[in-house]
Order: C-alpha cells, then structure tokens, then sequence
C-alpha cells in the first residue's frame, strides 16, 4: 500500500501475499504455455515464440493467435474479474458463500441476456449490454430485499440472493420454452459458459472493462477490512461506509456482469476463488488482488481440462467449473457445519 508522509512516498507490502500472487502467476504462464502448444495440433514452444512475434508458419500463426491466444487471454481475464468479485462479496457479506453466483448477480445477468436473444433479437454487443444491465438490476433488488443492520446482513444477503436466484432460473426457462429453435439453441449455449468459440472481438471489450473496473476495485477494497469490523467502528475509523460500499457493489456486480456476457454464467469460481486465497495469504482483508491470480488460474486450468477429458469433444469450460464448484460446495458446507457444531 502506498502512503505520502511529508511529501514522502512509502511503500507497506506483504511478503506472503505477494509471493502467493508470484506464484500464482507463474503456474497461469505454465498453463497459458501448455494451452498454446499441446493439443490436437501440437506447436513447439519455439514456434508459438515465433508466432507471438510475427514470423511463424501460416498454419502455425492461425492456431496459435487467432485460435489458442484468445481463448486463452479470455480464460484468464475472466478469471481474475470473477475471483475480485466474490471476495468483494464474500467480505461484503461476511459469508463465504456471498459470491455473485450464489446470490443470484450472474443469474440476473444471464436472463437479461437471454430476454435480448429471445425477446429483443439482439446481436452480440445487444447481448451483452442486456447481461450487464440485468446483473445491476439484481444486485440492486438483492440489496434492497436484504437491507438492515447487524451480524445477520451476510445471511440474508445469501437467502434473499438464493431466492432471485431461483426465479430468474425460472424465468429464464419459460422464456426458453417461448423461443424459436434456433433463439433456443443460441441461449442454451450461451448458458452453458464457454469460451470454445471465444476470438478478438470477446477479449478485446473484456480486456477494456477489466482496464476500467479493477483499479477502482482493488482501491476500494482496501477499506473492507474496517468493514469487516462493523459500520460503528468504519465509520469511527473515518470510512465513508455508504459510498464504499455502493462503490464495491457496482464495481464486483459489473465485473461479474461483464464476465458473463463475454463468456456466459461460469460458476465456482467466483466462490472458491477468495477461500482458497485467504488459506494462502493468511492476511485480513479481503484478498482482491491474490483472488484474482487465483481466479485466472482456476479458469484456465478448468479450460484446459475441459480440452482434453473428452478428446473427440471440446466440452464447454462452465460444465466442468459447475462439477468442480458442486464438490467444493458440498465440501464447504461440511467444514460450516463441523465448525457451527464444534
């Protein structure tokens, strides 16, 4: 963190957490590496090299930068957009299982998305202003549902969030029921969360959200930690409670938001992401910055798996995220209860 003192500029770092974040990244490039030259067209490492730096063969620079690059790039930037907002939710309710597919955000910008493909009949970039703008409107009715004061804000959140959750999923399956064949089709993939057909024109809007949304995220967060002690004692502390935290419920719902009109709703990782780091960092606060390494790496590790379980089938990266995220689920609310119970 960096403070001025006297027209002094000081650096607070965590050795911890920035060797987490150091590693984490080096097992995205050993992936992204991986990604870019195995498959069922194989590219040595030298010749992705020379890909990436515009002296490749033909076949070999179509694979690599117009097929295997995007797919990749999108896999990690979606990755950290997901892991940054459930640790924002995750601190904002004080619940582990407060991310935004839990609480019903992705699902709020899953079937704003699928009323423009059904209703609307609008094209891609339609789309995904109709999932950003149904993302918002979620999370807005979600924290107006559960507003109130005192330690079980967190829980009501997550109840409150299950049950928008659960009439969206129905409203978007009527409206799934109303569509033609092919609107049909194009939804349920989209549903789905993929990223097999990912190219520029997904990785290049992505990538000028995440500009935009992750600085005023991560400088946002650096308040959660007063917040995670109480509105009384942040706002003792000089935190201005109100407008932190409408600002980290826009940002992290609009990361959330942007994330699935990219790829589609793609669960788990928004959930596991902030646990497993806050187990890495052992800090307090929420991990913003490390969740974010974390998310990227378990998106393109889940991608990557996804590629390769099914040789002769490139299986969609939310089926094997919504796999993973249903174990650890089951798995987190085991150690809940053991813990409630103790």
């Amino acid at each position: 963190m960096l403070r001025l003192h006297g027209g002094r500029v000081s650096l607070r770092w965590r050795p911890r957490t920035t060797l987490v974040c150091l590693l984490l990244g080096a097992a995205c490039l050993a992936v992204g590496v991986l990604g870019l030259t195995t498959g069922t067209y194989r590219v040595p490492l030298p010749d992705v090299l020379a890909c990436l730096s515009g002296h490749g063969s033909g076949a070999d620079t179509f694979i690599v930068v117009n097929l295997r690059l995007p797919r990749l790039l999108c896999a990690l930037l979606a990755g950290a957009a997901l892991g940054m907002s459930g640790a924002v939710f995750q601190s904002l309710s004080r619940n582990p299982l407060g991310s935004p597919d839990i609480v019903g955000f992705t699902s709020g910008a899953a079937t704003g998305a699928v009323v423009q493909i059904v209703v609307f009949h609008g094209g891609a970039y339609a789309t995904s202003g109709a999932a950003l703008a149904g993302g918002l409107v979620t999370a807005l009715a979600v924290a107006l549902l559960a507003a109130g004061r005192g330690p079980a804000v967190g829980y009501r959140i997550v109840l409150v969030g299950i049950g928008v959750s659960a009439m969206l999923t129905s409203l978007t399956a009527y409206l799934l029921t109303r569509a033609s064949l092919y609107e049909a089709q194009d939804a349920q993939i989209w549903l789905i969360g993929s990223l097999n057909s990912v190219g520029w024109s997904v990785v290049g809007p992505l990538a000028a959200a995440l500009a935009v949304l992750t600085p005023v995220t991560v400088v946002a967060a650096r308040a959660l930690a007063w917040l995670e002690l109480g509105e009384d004692t942040a706002r003792g502390l000089g935190v201005p409670v109100g407008r932190t935290r409408l600002v980290l419920v826009v940002t992290a719902t609009a990361l959330a938001a942007v994330t699935t009109a990219a790829v589609g709703p793609i669960v788990f990782v928004a959930l596991a992401a902030p646990q497993l780091c806050r187990r890495l960092v052992r800090s307090p606060g929420a991990p913003v910055v490390p969740a974010a390494f974390m998310g990227a790496l378990l998106l393109s590790v889940s991608d990557f798996a996804a590629q390769r379980v099914l040789p002769a089938t490139e299986l969609p990266v939310g089926a094997m995220t919504g796999v993973l995220g249903g174990l650890y689920l089951c798995r987190l609310l085991v150690v809940r209860r053991r813990a409630n119970g103790a």
